[in-house]
């Protein structure tokens, strides 16, 4: 690429320009599309919300998968092996995957496409690493925006890999419609450290890594997993989550997991529980990003910054409560006086 090419990559999209691009599936656009969404400028916010309006009419239609499971699961090999075999069928595949940041540094690894080397290379795929920013459950502040927008884009699955298994994993679950976690052999010492809830939420349970000498320790696990599902309750009635064993390295089991996702599709479409958990998915969607826009317009307010760090030092020094502390901050929000508007304060 010559600089004048570099150059106009670097043009400023217009609104027609990102809706256009992006219905039309230009990947280059899609990119930059989510790369707005992801923006914490104003300027970026306001346009990203115009553009999410404009493509929401072509949202929806797509199949929308949560993976999870702990790190070393082989996650990154099994959606390498899966999502070849969709496209293999004929589907096109987005895959959104949050990446860790640090909590030292801000920074993330965003390695997943040199993970998932096949894949990455299909031209009816398409993967986006994205930084967590933090949030619980490794889940992108704008996963839900960029998975709107790999929908209007064309793609008729989209899988979103999350980071780690912990309690927090809800929300993946609230923005997907099948989500599904891979485990490993030793399910004794592994049930131990996952929370009932991830297991309630599970739509499947797949034992990963199932070949070679493994293969029969993760037959004696889908057993022991199977036995530990008889007592949590399913959260898509009558659906009860199958317990499978599959190899992302060998590809085994693969088509096994796609039957169960197409039929736990055609269960909720039949009983109208899709339609209904869409309609949940975007309330909650509403209240996150409520929660999340009060905290930052708290954080942001000039009477919020002026006090925070002395209240903080007492909080740390031992000579104020906690609770005195927030009560404090947040009487200081509520005061009359001059509004709080976190995007005129943080220009």
């Amino acid at each position: 690429m010559n600089r004048s090419d570099s150059k106009a990559a670097k043009e400023p999209l217009s609104l027609e320009q990102y809706v256009s691009g992006t219905r039309a599936g230009d990947r280059a656009v899609l990119a930059r599309a989510i790369t707005l969404v992801e923006s914490q400028r104003p300027d970026d916010r306001h346009l990203a919300q115009s553009v999410l309006g404009e493509i929401l009419p072509a949202t929806g239609g797509a199949i929308r998968i949560g993976i999870s499971g702990v790190p070393g699961v082989g996650k990154s090999t099994f959606i390498d092996s899966f999502g070849r075999l969709l496209t293999g069928k004929g589907h096109s595949v987005a895959v959104l995957a949050v990446d860790p940041s640090s909590s030292v540094s801000g920074g993330s690894i965003l390695g997943d496409k040199s993970r998932m080397p096949q894949l990455a290379t299909d031209p009816a795929a398409f993967i986006r690493p994205s930084p967590n920013a933090l949030t619980p459950g490794g889940v992108g502040r704008r996963t839900r925006e960029s998975l709107l927008l790999c929908e209007a884009a064309g793609f008729d699955i989209v899988i979103v890999e999350t980071v780690g298994v912990g309690q927090s994993e809800t929300l993946v679950a609230e923005m997907v419609d099948f989500f599904m976690v891979l485990l490993l052999a030793g399910a004794g010492d592994e049930l131990q450290g996952i929370k009932k809830g991830i297991l309630e939420l599970a739509d499947l349970l797949a034992v990963n890594k199932a070949d070679g000498e493994n293969h029969q320790r993760a037959l004696t696990a889908q057993q022991e997993y199977r036995a530990a599902l008889r007592y949590l309750p399913s959260r898509s009635s009558p659906w009860q989550a199958p317990v499978l064993v599959v190899s992302g390295l060998t590809g085994d089991g693969l088509e096994e997991v796609w039957r169960q996702v197409q039929e736990h599709r055609s269960m909720l479409a039949s009983s109208g529980q899709l339609e209904t958990r869409r309609r949940e998915q975007n309330r909650q969607w509403m209240w996150s990003l409520i929660e999340e826009r009060l905290k930052e317009r708290f954080l942001t307010d000039s009477r919020i910054r002026q006090r925070l760090p002395e209240l903080e030092g007492r909080v740390l020094a031992g000579s104020l409560t906690p609770t005195m502390a927030a009560e404090e901050l947040l009487r200081l929000a509520t005061a009359p006086g001059e509004p709080i508007d976190s995007d005129r304060s943080s220009r």
